[in-house]
């Protein structure tokens, strides 16, 4: 028997936890786990050495009560329906937290996208795109990078969605700037986490300036939360990559490893400790910060943690029974669905700045993030306190509120 988490189960049980909090109707409950529409699509390539591979293509469309669905695409030989499903499922709840206009989907492609050329990449792209073109639409179902994939591969798929269905740069979000990305899109991820990081800090009365911090994972959001961490005066002393991980207790260089490590693709060769990457999670700091893939923080090293506070960075980075070891040790868990809920709020900037077609300063970009990002914090915070609630409790149940009244409002309930 496989001992791979359910990922889908664990994001139930989190759901069940928060429906149970705010006493919700078994109807209900019913009608919210259960995706709208799943999709599975086999999609041939035809390789650059002559050979013909399969590769399977999944889109789950969770739950459209507040809005078009919105969602992540990822390229990883791990992708399957169980992954995408609990993805899916997340986004629902991440984007009625942040009280965006949208409702929750993913998708993904079973593939090691780093075996594969641009030309292959690209052609796979557009291939999955024309099978699944019929169920996407700039008020149904938008996607954006996520995993291995990137504001050219939403350019694919962008252009690829126009040729059959006519010109919509609405289609997908994290584009290109130059095919009507949103300023400040890039960052968006990183930025937020940045955002509800100094928060949380502050209110579990950890200074910022001289914090010391761990980030495991140095892509697109592990890579800028040190960057805007750091210049808050934080301490990155440890990082990790797929390629191994480092230690500094003086904190890096977060410009020169920036630097680094988007020429080299890695953090590898840049000055520091070399430490194993089992043990990265385990170093002690104020505060740590998953930002990779989900599954890393288990019953097996959720004892080992050495944190004040854990911040979730990635999607489900601590399993079921991780996180109530962490509750048990007091470590303050800030939930995926607040932490990482940057990117699609300015996904959802990009969407309206397209529908509009007109473009905003990354000024107002930015200054935007930030109040949807801090509101959204302090409805949390209200409600652990008003219910007593642990802090991922609390998120889960003010989204499934919002999207339960939706359902109910429509008539579907």
């Amino acid at each position: 028997m496989s001992s791979k988490i359910n990922n889908y189960e664990n994001t139930n049980r989190l759901f069940d936890k928060a429906a149970d909090l705010i006493g919700l109707d078994t109807d209900t409950r019913l009608l919210l786990k259960t995706p709208f529409r799943e999709i599975q699509v086999e999609v041939p390539l035809r390789l650059e050495d002559g050979s013909l591979e399969i590769f399977l293509g999944y889109r789950v469309q969770h739950n459209a009560a507040r809005g078009p669905m919105k969602g992540g695409l990822r390229y990883h030989p791990e992708v399957d329906f169980d992954e995408v499903r609990s993805l899916a499922s997340l986004m629902t709840w991440k984007t009625a937290l942040v009280n965006v206009p949208f409702g929750g989907a993913k998708g993904g492609i079973t593939c090691d996208p780093n075996g594969l050329t641009v030309r292959e990449l690209e052609r796979l792209t557009r291939k999955f795109t024309s099978r699944i073109g019929f169920a996407l639409g700039v008020q149904q179902d938008i996607p954006a990078p996520d995993v291995n994939t990137s504001a050219q591969t939403m350019a694919w798929i962008m252009d690829q969605y126009s040729t059959q269905f006519g010109y919509a740069p609405g289609i997908v979000t994290g584009k290109p700037i130059e095919l009507g990305g949103s300023f400040g899109r890039e960052a968006a991820t990183g930025r937020g986490v940045s955002i509800v990081t100094q928060a949380a800090a502050a209110d579990e009365g950890i200074e910022i300036e001289g914090a010391r911090i761990v980030i495991q994972g140095f892509g697109n959001v592990g890579s800028y939360t040190a960057q805007l961490l750091s210049e808050q005066g934080a301490k990155i002393v440890a990082v990790g990559d797929h390629t191994g991980a480092l230690f500094n207790g003086d904190g890096f260089d977060i410009p020169a490893l920036l630097r680094h490590a988007r020429s080299e693709r890695s953090i590898g060769g840049f000055p520091g400790e070399a430490i194993e990457s089992d043990t990265l999670l385990e170093q002690e700091c104020d505060i740590l910060i998953p930002a990779a893939l989900g599954g890393v923080i288990t019953r097996d090293n959720a004892g080992d943690v050495r944190a004040r506070m854990v911040v979730e960075a990635a999607n489900s980075p601590i399993t079921t029974i991780g996180d109530e070891i962490l509750n048990e040790r007091n470590i303050l868990v800030v939930p995926d669905i607040l932490a990482n809920a940057g990117g699609v709020t300015v996904s959802y900037f990009e969407w309206v700045q397209n529908v509009q077609a007109f473009s905003w300063e990354e000024d107002r970009v930015n200054e935007q993030l930030e109040k949807y990002m801090l509101q959204a914090y302090q409805s949390v915070r209200s409600i652990m306190k008003e219910r007593s609630a642990r802090m991922r409790t609390a998120a889960f149940s003010i989204a499934i509120e919002r999207v339960a009244k939706a359902e109910k409002i429509r008539g579907d309930l």
